[in-house]
């Protein structure tokens, strides 16, 4: 009997994942057509991103009596604007496959002791919206560490004089 219900189980989960990948192609359809975006300086400079985050068209109004350095940052301001409206709109799209998959039962639940992969995937660690070369990412770049070394003594040679021949 037990076994009639893992064989229902495994069917029901089969056909909810066939539904899943059905869904996440429409769903990749329209991620694709997805743009967002982004504006700085009153709307003097704007950015606009696909859903690939690569900027697809950046325009200025008014902007002869900026530096070079202040248009250089409402660009930069303006494409991140876009880039985080652009991620609300991905997610967006994807909540209703989030939530079908929440509701599915989840392999750790049909098979005992099986763990559940979910709970041991790394948090996503946000990237910094610093420059290159900024003190925040300096603190937390401390370049390369290798930590697989051998001490050695000093082993520069020391002053040979005639003698020592």
């Amino acid at each position: 009997m037990a076994n009639e219900f893992m064989k229902g189980e495994l069917a029901s989960m089969i056909d909810e994942f066939q539904a899943q990948m059905s869904a996440l192609t429409e769903v990749h359809q329209q991620r694709a057509q997805l743009t967002a975006t982004g504006t700085a300086l009153q709307k003097r400079v704007t950015v606009t991103v696909n859903a690939d985050y690569v900027v697809i068209e950046t325009r200025f109004v008014d902007t002869e009596d900026l530096t070079h350095d202040e248009l250089a940052k409402a660009v930069t301001e303006a494409a991140q604007e876009a880039a985080t409206e652009l991620a609300r709109k991905s997610a967006e799209l994807m909540n209703p496959l989030h939530e079908r998959r929440g509701r599915m039962p989840k392999m750790s639940d049909l098979i005992e002791g099986l763990p559940n992969l979910d709970d041991q995937l790394p948090e996503l660690i946000p990237a910094s919206l610093a420059p290159p070369n900024s003190p925040e990412r300096q603190r937390h770049n401390p370049g390369m560490v290798f930590t697989d070394v051998e001490e050695l003594d000093d082993l520069r040679p020391s002053r040979i004089s005639a003698d020592d021949w």
